[in-house]
């Protein structure tokens, strides 16, 4: 081997070296040659893809329910304000189902880490990028996720509360189920050839069953119609159904393989402090980090922890905490309401123990 191939193979194993102590973690999972590259992936392989969820995943964790949809009726009203903070093209951050991709069809990220303390969430996730990927348009992915036959006269401008209006009088049909079913599994195992284990493939199963079996109710309030037709505060309509060009940016960020969901608890030892080493070598920072309601769980000194892992990802003065507290707002009347913070200012002296 040559002078110039040793000194090149000496900077990358010092950056790698460097990404881990640095996070004060000893030596983290290996990261790739493509990983090490500075700049934001314009597009993950398959094996990138799961790779960086194994390689940040935690154990899988419990809560005492499924969450398979929101239950935060109100979170599109801080967008406005989150649109003035961040700028497209960073990377996002979020935990649980399919609030994210409101946020993120609204901050339009470059790569989003989606973040659940149970693997559950990861299979919510997987379901959602098959679908994504095998519909051309709202309408089309609206009648897959509920396994209903797609009602005439859908098209691309038609409103939002239009479009669930029309599927609310259309019956799930079975056939359609397995037929969709098949689809997903072939779109994960065989398409993006994803080694899936047998308790994964059953758990994506068990969550696309819920959506067949319960419709528009997944949870019984708030409705999955309900969630979508949900406006900002100023009557616009900002739900990730709610137009065609948002639904487009997020298929085809997850035909990329740029929305990748990974196990984790906020407080623990990897997840977080993976993602940010290599956010971080892809010259990435964080826009927005959406927290639901976790803080109030993470107690007995897990809050600290937490700060700490925020602590270690790039973050500037944009990078923005998206937080959703419970209890009665001043405007908004009781339910669960939604607010803005500074990441870096509120981690910069984050408690010691």
């Amino acid at each position: 081997m040559g002078a110039k191939p040793m000194r090149k193979m000496a900077r990358w194993v010092g950056v790698a070296c460097g990404l881990a102590l640095g996070l004060g973690l000893g030596v983290l999972p290996m990261l790739s040659r493509t990983t090490l590259d500075a700049k934001p992936p314009a597009r993950l392989t398959d094996r990138e893809f799961w790779q960086l969820s194994v390689d940040a995943s935690e154990p899988n964790g419990y809560f005492r329910s499924d969450n398979l949809t929101s239950n935060e009726l109100g979170f599109e009203r801080v967008i406005p304000e989150l649109l003035t903070r961040t700028r497209p093209g960073a990377g996002y951050l979020g935990v649980g189902p399919e609030q994210n991709f409101t946020y993120m069809a609204a901050t339009r990220p470059a790569i989003a880490i989606i973040f659940d303390i149970r693997r559950g969430n990861l299979h919510v996730q997987l379901m959602y990028k098959a679908l994504f990927e095998l519909a051309r348009n709202r309408a089309e992915f609206i009648s897959m996720l509920f396994s209903k036959p797609r009602p005439a006269g859908l098209g691309p401008d038609s409103p939002v509360v239009d479009l669930f209006s029309a599927f609310g009088t259309s019956q799930s049909d079975e056939m359609l189920y397995q037929q969709n079913l098949k689809a997903i599994e072939e779109r994960l195992t065989v398409h993006h050839a994803l080694p899936l284990s047998i308790e994964d493939r059953e758990g994506v199963e068990h969550v696309y069953r819920v959506f067949f079996d319960r419709g528009f109710a997944v949870r019984f309030s708030p409705t999955y119609a309900d969630l979508m037709s949900q406006t900002d505060g100023a009557g616009i309509f900002r739900s990730y159904l709610a137009s065609e060009s948002s639904f487009a940016f997020l298929r085809e960020l997850e035909t990329q393989n740029l929305v990748v969901p990974v196990v984790g608890d906020f407080a623990g030892p990897k997840a977080i402090r993976t993602v940010g080493a290599y956010l971080k070598a892809h010259g990435s920072t964080v826009g927005a980090f959406y927290l639901s309601n976790v803080e109030q769980y993470l107690q007995d000194g897990k809050w600290a922890a937490f700060c700490r892992n925020v602590a270690t990802l790039p973050l500037d003065g944009s990078s923005t905490f998206i937080r959703s507290t419970s209890g009665r707002g001043a405007v908004f009347g009781p339910g669960f309401v939604s607010s803005l913070g500074a990441m870096a200012a509120e981690t910069r002296s984050c408690p010691a123990n």
